[in-house]
């Protein structure tokens, strides 16, 4: 059935509407006007300010486009001035390239402070230490270890309020983003690259974490939960799972590496130096061949075949360079 011309007329702006609607109940884009993190507030404000200078100029503009279409529409009882030789206003031109340019230089001032001030690398101002948190993106799940702890989990981590959480990101993977959209924004976790991103929960509970990044068939079920609690009922966790959970060996590492969903899992130790391997093993150094035991030491790293081939290409070099200095020697 057609629709009539009053209710084509109200169609737009309902389906306007209704899309604002769904946007808005995107869980983490809620999560992100909810900052429960010295970051995530900083960046919320960033957002407000930005929608607000940004507001200054686009609100007026549709505003006076609607008024244009209803004030010049072609209507026989339309008495709007008509000027067909009309050219130029030096108040008009003042007002639409000004206002856009303070506007602007406001914006990129603002922008550029904060964005020094958000830096991820740039360590949190706290009274208390730092906790390092190593957290490595799996097919399709999340493992962090804990380096001055001595465990390790998967899709689940435990940090004390009130603490800055120094998070070493890396991927042995697909490319994926770390996410806690309620403490700060997104980084990419990168096969090769160690990255750092300091964050810290204001306030004791639960919130939610994910992978924000597609990297194949479960990426979605990549999410995993962040408990803010208590520096005592953080200290106890810990001394919990080192007595109670199992160790995290480096068979245990490569069959939790493949493919594959898991759920939450605390493990008591972890192979020592597992995240340096993992960050270096595709870069083809010594250090990614090494071989780390379940005793927590590393063994020998055993030399490549293209390190073995580098170093016999060289040694030939350098025979053939000392014969040929020898025969220069012998023909004098």
């Amino acid at each position: 059935m057609r629709l009539t011309k009053k209710a084509a007329r109200f169609a737009a702006p309902l389906a306007f509407l209704l899309m604002l609607v769904l946007l808005s109940g995107c869980g983490e884009s809620m999560m992100v006007m909810d900052p429960k993190g010295p970051i995530a507030a900083g960046q919320k404000d960033l957002i407000i300010t930005a929608s607000i200078l940004c507001g200054i100029i686009l609100v007026p503009v549709l505003i006076l486009t609607a008024y244009i279409v209803w004030r010049y529409r072609d209507k026989p009882d339309n008495k709007a001035s008509y000027k067909p030789n009309w050219s130029h206003s030096t108040t008009m031109e003042i007002v639409w390239w000004g206002i856009p340019i303070v506007i602007i230089i406001a914006l990129a001032a603002v922008t550029a402070r904060d964005t020094y001030a958000l830096e991820p690398s740039k360590p949190i101002v706290s009274e208390k230490k730092a906790i390092t948190i190593q957290a490595t993106s799996l097919d399709w799940k999340w493992l962090f270890t804990y380096p001055d702890q001595g465990i390790a989990t998967v899709n689940y981590i435990a940090i004390p309020e009130d603490t800055p959480i120094k998070f070493e990101l890396t991927s042995d993977a697909p490319m994926n983003s770390f996410w806690i959209p309620q403490l700060g924004g997104q980084m990419y976790t990168m096969s090769g690259m160690a990255m750092t991103l300091f964050l810290q929960a204001d306030e004791q509970g639960d919130y939610f974490g994910t992978g924000a990044n597609f990297s194949g068939e479960h990426f979605a079920d990549m999410k995993f939960q962040v408990h803010a609690t208590s520096d005592d009922e953080f200290n106890s966790w810990v001394k919990d799972v080192k007595q109670t959970a199992t160790p995290l060996t480096s068979e245990g590492y490569n069959q939790l590496a493949l493919p594959g969903k898991s759920n939450k899992q605390l493990f008591s130790a972890f192979p020592e130096g597992l995240f340096n391997q993992i960050v270096t093993k595709y870069t083809g150094g010594a250090g990614a061949h090494a071989h780390h035991g379940t005793s927590g030491e590393s063994a020998p790293a055993q030399e490549t075949p293209k390190a073995t081939e580098a170093k016999n290409t060289m040694d030939h070099s350098k025979m053939n360079m000392k014969q040929e200095t020898t025969n220069s020697h012998t023909g004098h």
